[in-house]
């Protein structure tokens, strides 16, 4: 059992870090090579239940969360807990691919619609 939730968490791990890079992708394409794009970076950093993924502008603010178990993306409710409600799973194909698709910098794909 623990193998299969280590693999999981591995799994977990790469899809937020290619989210992460998705959304600074996103913010490269929309402001292109000015020097604020030097200083704007998305950073990923592990908490006991949740990923985390930092917007960095110089100020630090939370981007969103991600369940380390389930692949749960929640919008941030706060700086420190996630949003009620999931919104998108980065362990189902499906949902992976439309977060991938959807995701920006700034956050809308967040929003429940």
């Amino acid at each position: 059992m623990s193998t299969v939730t280590l693999i999981q968490t591995t799994q977990v791990h790469d899809y937020v870090l290619q989210l992460a890079d998705r959304l600074q992708l996103n913010y490269n394409s929309r402001y292109g090579d000015s020097s604020a794009v030097n200083d704007t970076h998305f950073e990923v950093d592990s908490g006991r239940k949740y990923y985390r993924i930092w917007l960095i502008d110089p100020q630090k603010s939370i981007h969103a969360f991600i369940n380390k178990e389930t692949g749960d993306v929640f919008k941030p409710a706060g700086y420190n807990k996630p949003a009620k409600h999931v919104r998108y799973n980065l362990l189902d194909k499906s949902s992976r691919e439309e977060c991938l698709l959807r995701a920006d910098w700034a956050g809308g794909y967040l929003y429940l619609r």
